[in-house]
C-alpha cells in the first residue's frame, strides 16, 4: 500500500500544487525549524528508549494518566505494534474502504480475516472518504470485538465532535491512535501516539523496540504541545472551502464529488480512470491527486483530493474541466 500512497511527489518534477495529501499544506513552521536548529546538538545523543517526558505533556492535555499515552513512530508504527502485539487473538475485521495498513499489518503478522475478528480497525475519520462517526457507534462498535482500534490520525481536521480519550477508557477494549504527524503537519518527523487503558498500554510498551521515537521528534512533539500551537489558523474557513471545492467540482459533467466531513473527499469520472487523470494534471499543470484505485472497494475511476487554498482550488477545478474537454 504504501508504494501507492498520497504525497508521491518525489516521481514527478515541477509540482506546483499538491492535493494528494490530507495534511493541511499551508502550515507555518518557521519557529518549530527555529527550535529543532537550537537543538540539534541532541542527535548527538541517544533518546529516551521510550519518550515518558512527552507522553505525560499529552496526557496532561487530555487528563488522563501517563500510564494511558504510547508515543511512536507516526501513526504507521502504531498500527503495526498493534498488529504484532495481538497477533495470538488470529482474527480481524476492517470497515471499508480505508486506509489499507490495517489489513496490510495484519496479513503480516498472520491473521485471517472475519466479521466478528477479535482485533477490528475504525479509521475515523475515515481515509478517504471523510466520513466521521459518533462517539456511540464507537462504543457500540467495541460491543462486538475483543479490541476495537480507532484511528483518530485527522481528528483536527474535523468541527465534529470526536470520541475523546478519557470518555474512551470506561468501556476497556478501545485502543485510539493520534497522529501528530497530521495534527502539526510534520509528516517527515513520524510522530504519534496511543491512548488505551493503562494495561493495554502496559502491553503493547512491552512489544516496543527501544529507542523507537528519534530524539529530534521528541524535542519537536514537546515543544509543540508545550506552546499549544495550531497549524489550522481558522479550521471553520477552512471546512466551508471545501465544501465550496466540492460544489465547483459537482458543476462539472461526467463528475462527482462525495460528501466529506473533513477536508478531504472522494471523487469519481465516468469517461476517465484516475491514473489518466493524475498523469495529465502532474505533467500539465503542475498539480498532485491521490489516485484512491488501490482502496479495497473503490473503483479505477476514484481519486482523493484535500482541499487547499482557495486560488489553489479554483486552478484544480479549470485543469479538471480542461482535461474532460480534451476527451
Amino acid at each position: 500500500m504504501i508504494d501507492g500512497h498520497g504525497d508521491d511527489i518525489y516521481q514527478y518534477e515541477g509540482i506546483r500544487m499538491n492535493f494528494s495529501s490530507n495534511i493541511y499544506a499551508h502550515a507555518d513552521l518557521s519557529e518549530l525549524e527555529e527550535h529543532l536548529c537550537r537543538h540539534m546538538h541532541a542527535i548527538r545523543s541517544y533518546p529516551e528508549p521510550s519518550p515518558r517526558s512527552l507522553e505525560k505533556m499529552i496526557a496532561h492535555e487530555y487528563g488522563i494518566d501517563a500510564d494511558e499515552v504510547l508515543v511512536t513512530s507516526g501513526a504507521t508504527d502504531a498500527i503495526y505494534l498493534i498488529a504484532q502485539a495481538f497477533r495470538d487473538r488470529k482474527t480481524y475485521h476492517v470497515y471499508h474502504p480505508t486506509f489499507s495498513e490495517y489489513e496490510e499489518a495484519c496479513r503480516l503478522f498472520g491473521y485471517e480475516e472475519h466479521p466478528d475478528g477479535a482485533l477490528c480497525w475504525l479509521c475515523n475519520p475515515n481515509n478517504p472518504t471523510g466520513r466521521v462517526v459518533t462517539e456511540d457507534s464507537v462504543i457500540e462498535a467495541s460491543r462486538y470485538h475483543e479490541f476495537l482500534v480507532v484511528d483518530q490520525s485527522y481528528e483536527d481536521y474535523t468541527l465534529c465532535r470526536l470520541p475523546q480519550p478519557a470518555d474512551m477508557l470506561c468501556p476497556g477494549n478501545i485502543i485510539q491512535i493520534h497522529s501528530m504527524t497530521k495534527q502539526y503537519a510534520v509528516p517527515g518527523l513520524r510522530l504519534g501516539y496511543i491512548t488505551a487503558q493503562a494495561s493495554i498500554i502496559r502491553f503493547l510498551r512491552q512489544q516496543q523496540r527501544p529507542w523507537a521515537v528519534n530524539v529530534l521528534a521528541i524535542e519537536a512533539g514537546k515543544w509543540l504541545v508545550g506552546n499549544r500551537k495550531s497549524l489550522i489558523p481558522d479550521l471553520r474557513s477552512y471546512m466551508d472551502e471545501t465544501q465550496r471545492l466540492r460544489a465547483q467540482l459537482n458543476a462539472i459533467d461526467g463528475m462527482k464529488a462525495f460528501p466529506t466531513q473533513t477536508n478531504f473527499f472522494l471523487c469519481t469520472l465516468e469517461s476517465a480512470t484516475a491514473a489518466q487523470l493524475k498523469e495529465y494534471l502532474a505533467r500539465q499543470h503542475g498539480i498532485l491527486i491521490r489516485d484512491a484505485s488501490n482502496f479495497r472497494g473503490l473503483t479505477p475511476h476514484h481519486f482523493r483530493i484535500a482541499t487547499q487554498s482557495p486560488e489553489e482550488n479554483d486552478a484544480l477545478v479549470v485543469a479538471i474541466q480542461q482535461f474532460l474537454d480534451r476527451r
